[in-house]
Formats: structure tokens, C-alpha cells, sequence
């Protein structure tokens, strides 16, 4: 009987072997025709794992490749810096859209981007939307992000699962105040950027200036990679200080790049600038460095790969220029978001093992590794809500199952779309590194997914508490329902926007990020859902604290026939280290057994209740720790409801002996204003308690920075007009809660003492 190969490896392997021309003496079942069959198996399978090791070796390549040509990136800045005016330009440019539509929406169609009614009304972005493009045979996906502090949460979501990101600079304005935030965020996620300084074309346009308040106010280490040709209405075109190649922006809309010699009148500037960038990365690169010193020549080549090498370990920032809304500059900036941002691959994503105790796991972006996706963003759409994900490993397909870690729930994917806006594109499938969008997914906001071969989960991203509250009610009874389906949708969509329910008098409250987060709320409530809602006065969310420790010792008991109520807890309160971490803390010091160790969780809920509303003025009680030293048990009397309640009224008795202070809001308020209005304003702040704690000079204005309590800066917008002839202007973001003078103790203690009397 002929020798036949066992496995289905072996046998196709044998079946490749007999077509060649030398052909295994395997054909008869001897001892040396076994042990050639068995010499032919080893061969076999050596021959197999080396073919399978180039197959992944080969699979490796491709999807690395497939990755360095994709780019995640953000575009963000200060209010009115030109956000999304540039994103429009970047779509027209690599063909995503075929006209340019400006920002406010004056020809009726508006921005691509700002999909919204209400934002090309205001003609600012309320909502970060996403889209992608094509520039070189490289995939861009682009998220744009809203400039206004009040809607901070989605530039926070946004760069929590970007790889790279602009930062847009008015080339007039500088580096404002919400400028710094957004570096601030960029710097807590760790994201390579660009900074592009916008508007070249406007009167009073100092690229320079802004180049130094980047290095001064923002520690950037950067330098210009361009030289702008001319300024304001001259603004021609630009030389690239890499290429040493002069371009300028012909046609209707600027879509012609003509390539030209630098300027012979610009070039001892262009050389002196290009010794700077060079100098500025020899600081950071030690191969440009090496170079620099020993007066090798540095070519264009050598240039553009140091720079990327230091953007990418954020060493560095690269300065691009231009003005978007006359159609310069764009084209090169995508160049340099192709040339210098990262790749997925070159960013490192760690996920917690919940398998491992939290422990930290590098994700490696291969798309044939396990499953691992973030939910970064909610929105209700028409098909029902959307879940936008950034996938950080692995494949996800339409009509695959996928795991909710954080809930354990097993979903199965209906709909996998990519965003152009408010547009969707269906897709069967996508891999690491891309953002898309998925229908009828029932999840919150920083939930991870998995295939279910790992318990990975994302670190979430950080959620502002939100400062300032509104009380809202439906005009018409009959539209409850609606107004709650509304309430429930934005909580879902939006982690800064809170409801609640003022326990005294019933109402629904709101809470937010400021005046305009909570107006763009109300008026989406009755656009969207067709309900009227009357809004109360505005209410700053004040906080209590304590300054001092005090003691505690109380006994709850009571007897009403059958069995009573025991409990005893005795401990002290104490104010926490200024910068801890969290709000409440609670700690079980109790030895032995006088307090069973099943009523402790009762007496932590107590407290925790108990400091949900302060004895001044019924706010919240933060920056507190709770020490539990000893108590006392009943062996039938005691229960979980008598040791809470025992917590409750613990917590009352000491509250007034620590001391207790009202916290207020305090923002931090950036205003410019004509100098010869100086004095009015600086004693307008001076009248609103204000504390000035900048004046700087801006051409011929003001630019005054002060911190102050939110509580006086009702009805400011107004009345800075009035003040500077409606020249001036302001913004203003959140800083901390502060304590408040004894008078304004005094007062608001009174008030809310009079509100309960009445109630």
C-alpha cells in the first residue's frame, strides 16, 4: 500500500512536492521509505512555517503601509481664529466639496462643517463634526471643533482620540485666552501639533508677534517653516524655508500653486529665518545637531525628516502661515500635515487590562489583533442615536457582535458609516486607526468595546464640572413628554450638560458651561422638539467646604414598638490637602468589632448624603474627609436604615463646628478694549470684585486678564459695550471655586434662609 501524508497541511504540501520533478521514494511502506517520509514531513513543515512566516511578515508590511498613509488629526483654536473657514478650504481642496461656502452663512448654505441651523445663524460651531478627504494618496480624517469655552467638552473628546492636530492662531489677535485651554488639552493628551497663523490678510496681521507669544505664552518650542510674501493687502503668496521654493495662489479660488524662485528682495530674510528653524530643532535632534556643528550642507530631504522626528516626539512646533479665507497657504499646510503629523502607528495608545487588575497595556494598531474601540462622542440622528469610534486594534464589520466592557453587554453592529458632516457614507468594514460611526449601539460616552478575547478598556477623557444652572419648564403641559425625551437626549450626547430636580420647589434644573452652553440648549429644545420652555434667572452652582476638623459622636435611637433603631458613630471631619485628587473621602478606622462590618458601606452612603446639601446655603459640600473611629451596635435593634441616619445627623451635628465656607465659581476673564477705555473697564472689574492679573498692550488696545466670581458677571456683554462704544470685547472660562468675603457669606445665607421661610 502506498504511503499517503496524514494531515491536510502535510497532504497538500506532499501534493506541491510530487509536482516537482523529484518525486519522494515514499511509495512503499519499508523502514527507510518511512524514515524518508518522515526526513520529507520535517522538510515539509519547515518549508510551511517559512512560507507562513513571510505570509505574516508580508500581511505586516501591508497594513503598516496602509497606516502610514493615514492621518487622524483636529483642528482647534481660540474663538473666531478661522476653524472652520480652514476646514472648509481643505475639503474644496482635495475634492470633498466643490464649492466654498463662508462661515455665517450669508449665501444660505453656510459651512459644510457647521450642519447645524443654529450655527450658521451665530456663525460659530456648537458641535465638533467629523470628515475625511484625500490629499496625496493619503487618507486625512478631520475633526472640527467648536472655539467657544463653553462648549469645551468637545474639543476635550475630540484630541482624546486624535493622533496629531492644528492650532489655529489669528494673525492679529495672537495667542488668546482660549487659545492657551486648548493647548492645555492638546498637552493632557499628549498630542504632536502645527500651528498655522491665520489671517496674514488683515489689517494689523504680525506673524512674527504671535511666533514670540506662541514660545512666551504657550512654552512652544517652535519656528516658522515659512516666510509669508508680504502682509495684509499685500499678501502675496509664500517661501518655504524647507524647499527654499517661493509659492504663490493663482485662480478664482486659489487652487492653482505656482511654484517660483525666492524673491531676490527677500533673501537675506529667508536665510536668516531658515538658520533659526535649523537652530531650533538642532536644540531638540541630535542628527540635525550633529550636522549643524560640523558645517556639513543641510539638505531639503535632511531638514523635513529632523522636523518630523521632533514633531512627532513633541520636541518641536512647526509654524505654517496663510490666510484661508483668501485662499493662501492651505495646499502647504497639508502638505505639512502629510509631512510632519504621525501615523497611527507612531502614537502610543495604552489600554487597562481589567483582566490584570488595571493593568497598562500598549496597543500595538495591528489590525488583525483583538478588537478595541473607544465610544468618544453620542449624537441622536435620524436613524436613531449615532456612536462615533475610534478604533485602536483590530477590524470591526457590519453585522459583527462586539462587547460594551464597561457594561458587559454583547451588541451586534446594524450600520458601520464615515461621517462627512452631517452626511454618512455606508461601509461593510474598518481597521485600527480610523474613526467611523455606528447606529443603534445603546452606550455612554468614553465606553470601550471589544471583540470579547480581551477586557480592555480606554482611559476616559476629563469631564469639566459644569458651573452655572437654569431653571426650565415646558409653556404647555402637554409637551412633558417631549421636553424629557429632549432633557435625556442632550444629558446622553453632551457630559458637561446636567438635569436635575430642585427638591424644595419641584423645578427641573440645568446645568452648564455658561450662558451660551445653556441658551444654545433652550432654544435646541424648542427648535428640535417643538416645545416653548419658560427659563428662570440664571444660578451660579456655589459649593460649601470646611476649614477646620471637627469631632463627632451621636446616637441614633429610636423605639416604636417592635424592633428599633440603634446606631451609634463616633470620628471627625476634616477639610482635604488643597489639589487632592478627589471631592469626598472616607475612611473606616474603627478596630475590632463595634460597628459590624456590614453597616459600613450604610454609614459612607449616610455622610455622602448628608454632604450633598450644606447646611448655608443647601449646595454641595466638597474637599472633605470622613474618619470613622469607633461606634457602637445593637444585637437586634441595629440596621442599615439606623446606621445611615446615625451619618446624616453625625454629619449635621459637627458641620457648623469645621467651620463651613461657601465656594464660588471664579473665572478667569480676558477682555480687550480701546486704550482710552481703559480706566472705565479696569473700574467696572475693580466694582465686580475682580482681581486684574494682566494688562498687556495690543496695538492700540487693551488686552486685561482678571479673575472674576461668575456671581457678578451676569449682563457683563452689554455692559462692556456700553462702556467702550461697543468696541470691546471679551471671553471668559472657568478656573476654580473660591471662597467668597464674609459679607457675600452673610448674604447669601440670608437669602436662601428667606427662600425656605417662603417656601
Amino acid at each position: 500500500m502506498a504511503w499517503r501524508p496524514r494531515s491536510s497541511a502535510t497532504r497538500l504540501l506532499y501534493r506541491v512536492y510530487s509536482s516537482t520533478k523529484a518525486t519522494p521514494e515514499c511509495t512503499k511502506r519499508t523502514p527507510s521509505s518511512a524514515l524518508l517520509a518522515g526526513n520529507f514531513h520535517l522538510r515539509y513543515l519547515s518549508a510551511g512555517s517559512a512560507a507562513a512566516a513571510r505570509l505574516r511578515e508580508e500581511k505586516e508590511v501591508a497594513w503598516k503601509e496602509s497606516m502610514g498613509k493615514l492621518r487622524n488629526i483636529g483642528i482647534s483654536a481660540h474663538i473666531d481664529s478661522g476653524k472652520t473657514t480652514l476646514t472648509e478650504r481643505v475639503l474644496y481642496y482635495t475634492g470633498r466639496i466643490h464649492e466654498i461656502h463662508e462661515v455665517r452663512g450669508k449665501d444660505g448654505v453656510g459651512a459644510k462643517m457647521d450642519s447645524m441651523d443654529l450655527e450658521r445663524e451665530k456663525g460659530i460651531t456648537i458641535q465638533s463634526a467629523a470628515t475625511y478627504c484625500t490629499w496625496r494618496d493619503y487618507q486625512v480624517n478631520i475633526i472640527d471643533t467648536p472655539g467657544h469655552v463653553d462648549f469645551t467638552i468637545e474639543v476635550e473628546r475630540a484630541l482624546r482620540v486624535l493622533d496629531g492636530a492644528i492650532l489655529v492662531l489669528c494673525s492679529v489677535g495672537g495667542v488668546q485666552s482660549q487659545s492657551i485651554t486648548v493647548d492645555r488639552q492638546m498637552r493632557r493628551y499628549e498630542v504632536p501639533r502645527l500651528a498655522f497663523i491665520n489671517k496674514l490678510d488683515r489689517m494689523g496681521a504680525d506673524p512674527w508677534k504671535v511666533l514670540d507669544q506662541a514660545r512666551t505664552k504657550l512654552r512652544h518650542h517652535s519656528a516658522a517653516v515659512q516666510v509669508p510674501i508680504g502682509l495684509e493687502d499685500e499678501f502675496q503668496g509664500l517661501v518655504d524655508l524647507v524647499q527654499l521654493k517661493a509659492y504663490y495662489f493663482r485662480g478664482s479660488s486659489g487652487d492653482k500653486v505656482v511654484t517660483e524662485e525666492v524673491p531676490a528682495n527677500m533673501s537675506d530674510l529667508v536665510a536668516q529665518k531658515r538658520k533659526e528653524l535649523i537652530e531650533a530643532i538642532s536644540e531638540v535632534d541630535e542628527e540635525l545637531a550633529e550636522a549643524y556643528i560640523n558645517d556639513e550642507p543641510i539638505s531639503p530631504t535632511d531638514l523635513e525628516e529632523a522636523i518630523r522626528r521632533a514633531t512627532v516626539a513633541r520636541k518641536f512646533v512647526p509654524v505654517f502661515m496663510g490666510s484661508a479665507f483668501k485662499n493662501k497657504g492651505v495646499q502647504p499646510l497639508l502638505d505639512g500635515v502629510i509631512s510632519y503629523l504621525p501615523c497611527p502607528t507612531e502614537v502610543s495608545n495604552y489600554a487597562l487590562d481589567q483582566a490584570k487588575n488595571e493593568e497598562k497595556i500598549m496597543l500595538s494598531g495591528n489590525p488583525s489583533g483583538p478588537l478595541v474601540a473607544l465610544a468618544f462622542k453620542l449624537e441622536e440622528g435620524r436613524f436613531g442615536q449615532l456612536t462615533y469610534l475610534r478604533i485602536y486594534e483590530g477590524v470591526i464589520r457590519k453585522g459583527d457582535f462586539m462587547i460594551n466592557v464597561n457594561t458587559g453587554k454583547k451588541i451586534k453592529v446594524p450600520r458601520l458609516v464615515r461621517m462627512h458632516s452631517d452626511e454618512m457614507e455606508d461601509i461593510q468594514e474598518a481597521h485600527a486607526g480610523q474613526i467611523v460611526a455606528v447606529f443603534g449601539v445603546d452606550c455612554a460616552t468614553g465606553d470601550t468595546f471589544t471583540d470579547g478575547s480581551v477586557r480592555y478598556t480606554m482611559t476616559s477623557m476629563n469631564v469639566p464640572e459644569p458651573v452655572m444652572s437654569l431653571a426650565v419648564s415646558p409653556v404647555s403641559k402637554d409637551s412633558g413628554g417631549q421636553f424629557s425625551k429632549a432633557l435625556n437626549r442632550f444629558q446622553k450626547e453632551d457630559p458637561t450638560f446636567r438635569v436635575g430636580l430642585d427638591p424644595e420647589s419641584g423645578q427641573t434644573i440645568i446645568s452648564g458651561m455658561g450662558e451660551l452652553h445653556l441658551d444654545i440648549y433652550v432654544e435646541r429644545i424648542r427648535r428640535e422638539y417643538k416645545v416653548d420652555a419658560t427659563v428662570g434667572k440664571p444660578r451660579v452652582n456655589f459649593r460649601e467646604t470646611i476649614t477646620q476638623r471637627a469631632q463627632f459622636d451621636y446616637l441614633h435611637k429610636k423605639q416604636s414598638g417592635g424592633q428599633g433603631q440603634y446606631g451609634r458613630v463616633i470620628g471627625y471631619v476634616e477639610p482635604l490637602p488643597p489639589g487632592s485628587s478627589t471631592k469626598f473621602e472616607f475612611d473606616n478606622m474603627i478596630v475590632g468589632q463595634n460597628v459590624p462590618s456590614g453597616f459600613i458601606p450604610a454609614i459612607e452612603k449616610g455622610f455622602k448624603e448628608a454632604a450633598n446639601s450644606g447646611s448655608l446655603i443647601g449646595h454641595p459640600v466638597e474637599n472633605i474627609r470622613i474618619v470613622l473611629t469607633d461606634g457602637a451596635s445593637h444585637a437586634v435593634d441595629s440596621s442599615e436604615l439606623a446606621f445611615k441616619l446615625a451619618a446624616i445627623y453625625a454629619f449635621r451635628q459637627c458641620y457648623t463646628a469645621a467651620k463651613p465656607v461657601i465656594l464660588e465659581p471664579i473665572m478667569l476673564v480676558e477682555l480687550k478694549a480701546p486704550t482710552e477705555f481703559q480706566g472705565t473697564v479696569t473700574g467696572d472689574i475693580n466694582k465686580r470684585k475682580g482681581m486684574i492679573v494682566g494688562n498687556d498692550q495690543d496695538g492700540d488696545d487693551s488686552v486685561i486678564t482678571a479673575h472674576v466670581p461668575l456671581n457678578n458677571m451676569f449682563g457683563y456683554s452689554t455692559a462692556l459695550r456700553s462702556m467702550t462704544q461697543g468696541k470691546g470685547e471679551f471671553t471668559m472660562e472657568y478656573i476654580e471655586h473660591s471662597p467668597v468675603s464674609q459679607d457675600v457669606q452673610a448674604q447669601l445665607i440670608n437669602a436662601y434662609k428667606a427662600t425656605k421661610e417662603t417656601a
